[in-house]
């Protein structure tokens, strides 16, 4: 299996760009999103093998490039951590078109990326930069409290970005990169706390993500945020789905005009540069604008005998031989 890995704003992206599950065991007709639950119920040992150790690590996000439904689309992506799919990532989407102008098949310009929860528009102003038309977002919820293990009355807002999140304008700990293990522990707490609650985005999703703001650093930053993914990684980036949650809070308050920028600062000091337009359904269409550098080109093997093929600790070990 050959894979490109880049960053974006120190988080990595791996992608898929040959001998994935498409083309060795078929996602079957349907719909993008049909097909990536199908890739999330069938091919599990995939997340397991590429994005845990030895050959990954948790906070990597996989991204399964395959054939849109629309075709003005330049390609579908199925994006995936080690837990599950994931239905937009921000991040990821600038990893993969900054993959996609190294492998030579996008050129700077306008392009359209098809994702299991819609199409969104990416703009490569380079080989390394990109702003990123997002789904339409919008906030659900406000100042919902809940009672969360250790830390008290925990109050937050939920919205959606492409993924479901608790926003918490106050965080337990300074937004430091010697906090980052407590700010762990806190942010799982909450998640915890939003469950028992019952406290779920629309659709009845679990609200996956948590994050928390606070001053930025940077002195043209707006905020300062730190994410926790689903499982138990936290964003290096900003956020892009996150940031694109936090325009819909800001709108939804009157306190960011259409069009204004909006730069987020993440726990490990990178930026990004984000406005929004109104959106068709009430809520906003945020652009998120990053930057992606390719780290790696590798060509991944799976021995039949090695007893990690699928990713130590991983359910899909079979008899002590690593998998499928």
């Amino acid at each position: 299996m050959r894979v490109i890995d880049s960053h974006t704003a120190g988080e990595p992206t791996r992608t898929i760009v040959e001998g994935g599950p498409y083309l060795d065991s078929g996602l079957g007709a349907g719909t993008l999103a049909e097909r990536a639950a199908r890739f999330e119920a069938g091919d599990g040992w995939v997340r397991s093998a590429l994005l845990t150790e030895p050959r990954g690590f948790d906070a990597m996000v996989g991204a399964l490039l395959c054939p849109p439904d629309d075709p003005a689309c330049e390609t579908g992506v199925i994006f995936f951590n080690p837990v599950g799919k994931i239905g937009m990532c921000g991040h990821g989407t600038i990893g993969v078109a900054a993959t996609l102008a190294f492998l030579g098949r996008i050129a700077p310009g306008t392009h359209r990326f098809e994702t299991p929860v819609g199409i969104v528009s990416v703009d490569l102003r380079d080989a390394n930069t990109a702003a990123v038309e997002n789904v339409e977002s919008y906030r659900t919820q406000a100042g919902v409290t809940v009672e969360a293990e250790g830390l008290g009355r925990v109050t937050g807002d939920v919205a959606w970005g492409g993924n479901w999140f608790f926003l918490c304008q106050e965080a337990p700990l300074p937004l430091a990169m010697e906090n980052i293990p407590a700010l762990t522990e806190a942010a799982a707490r909450v998640r915890i706390a939003l469950a028992q609650a019952g406290i779920a985005g629309d659709d009845g999703s679990e609200i996956d993500h948590i994050e928390f703001f606070g001053p930025p650093v940077s002195a043209d930053a707006g905020s300062r945020n730190f994410t926790l993914c689903p499982g138990g990684a936290y964003d290096r980036s900003p956020c892009g789905t996150g940031t694109s949650a936090k325009l819909a809070c800001l709108a939804a308050d009157g306190a960011l005009a259409p069009g204004a920028l909006w730069v987020q600062e993440s726990i490990i000091g990178s930026t990004y540069r984000a406005h929004y337009r109104p959106g068709a359904r009430g809520g906003i269409v945020p652009t998120i604008e990053g930057q992606a550098f390719v780290v790696g080109e590798t060509r991944l093997h799976f021995a039949p005998d090695d007893p990690y093929r699928a990713g130590i600790g991983s359910p899909f070990l079979v008899g002590g031989g690593g998998g499928r």
